[in-house]
């Protein structure tokens, strides 16, 4: 279908495809297998600038916009979506400091991110809170010159791979989520250290792990905003990096769908392609409906948040839970299809499937972001 997608959109499009091929694919199964975090790719990326996208002009990159960070999220995990992961993760970790950070901040944490010398992570989740974001326990306490965190955080993507994280730590726990604030964090620092690496059932390849603040001192300056924003940040981030999450699973969906059709055509029984068979064919025409149906919910999400809209709430949260339900469809159709392969490592579908869970989980759960829409339904005329 064509989404009137501007020519440098295209060129983003088109390059991100290339290295989606060109150096993910051939590796895609051994990153799988050996739950290896792909640097080598990492440089590719950050070589051809698509760090950049998110990062403004003035610090080295070219701040395109959220509709060109799904592109390349798109394109990326329409072959693996976990490497995809490692690179929306940093758009999740570096957005923050790019809404919220003064100028000594902005300049002294984007410009290694532009060029993906540097990766970032963004750090919420506990034991105790996760789509419950205004449930965390970890603590920062005032000291002179700065903050004293401790607590644990769980689930972090990019965890223990990437140099800058912004954490969310309470400041005041008699406010409660009034009282969380967002700290700069930078891997090194004395007291911040890092626990297991999560053994996952899909995006392998992706680095997913505990981190650890004893007695881990932060200066001053690096608070975000100020003192009580961290929920603000937190919640004005996933507006943000939702659809992210929505163009992971519409790429997974997309390659699900692209390597059944291809098995549809090529499978001989009963003396024909199963394609020829009804009910195979309904299956196919179903899934190619609801990506095409994702795909103009997620673009058309990113560019009402790239309009300038304050509020996206409603939309963010529709693109990401109505994305990640059709990947989980289409990649279990696609097994379906492939039949008795299908369900083997040696074919791709069964890792697409095993990557699409997640995106039904993380940045809040289908279930919790269905109240989200119903809340937001209520409050807008």
């Amino acid at each position: 279908m064509e989404y009137f997608l501007t020519d440098v959109q295209k060129e983003i499009k088109k390059l991100a495809r290339e290295i989606a091929t060109d150096k993910i694919l051939p590796v895609r199964a051994k990153l799988d297998e050996t739950e290896e975090f792909p640097w080598e790719i990492i440089k590719h990326l950050g070589d051809a600038g698509l760090f950049g996208i998110f990062i403004p002009e003035e610090y080295g990159g070219t701040k395109a916009g959220c509709l060109e960070l799904c592109l390349v999220v798109e394109e990326l995990s329409r072959v693996c979506g976990a490497v995809a992961l490692c690179y929306a993760a940093t758009a999740l970790g570096i957005t923050p400091i790019v809404l919220f950070g003064n100028e000594v901040q902005k300049k002294k944490y984007l410009p290694d991110v532009a060029t993906g010398k540097k990766l970032a992570a963004f750090a919420v989740t506990e034991e105790n809170a996760g789509s419950d974001a205004g449930g965390i326990e970890t603590t920062a306490m005032r000291v002179p010159g700065g903050y004293k965190l401790n607590g644990t955080k769980r689930f972090i993507t990019n965890g223990g791979e990437a140099e800058i994280y912004v954490v969310i730590a309470l400041t005041d726990k008699s406010k409660g989520p009034r009282g969380a604030t967002a700290f700069i964090l930078e891997k090194g620092m004395p007291g911040f250290t890092f626990g297991r690496k999560e053994k996952k059932m899909g995006i392998r390849a992706s680095a997913t792990r505990e981190l650890v603040f004893e007695d881990c001192f932060v200066p001053a300056e690096n608070v975000l905003a100020r003192e009580g924003m961290g929920f603000i940040i937190t919640m004005k981030l996933f507006d943000f990096t939702r659809p992210g999450i929505a163009a992971q699973a519409l790429g997974i969906a997309q390659g699900a769908f692209e390597a059944a059709l291809e098995h549809a055509r090529t499978r001989i029984q009963f003396g024909h392609p199963i394609i020829a068979i009804q009910a195979v064919q309904h299956m196919l025409a179903n899934m190619a409906l609801e990506i095409e149906a994702a795909r103009s919910l997620v673009y058309n999400t990113a560019r009402t948040i790239d309009s300038g809209a304050k509020d996206t709430s409603l939309e963010s949260a529709m693109a990401k839970v109505f994305a990640s339900d059709v990947a989980m469809r289409v990649t279990t159709d696609a097994i379906q299809i492939l039949g008795g392969v299908g369900y083997m490592r040696d074919y791709p579908v069964e890792k697409m499937m095993r990557d699409a869970k997640i995106t039904q989980i993380y940045e809040g759960t289908n279930q919790v972001l269905r109240n989200v829409i119903a809340s937001e339904l209520r409050k807008r005329k």
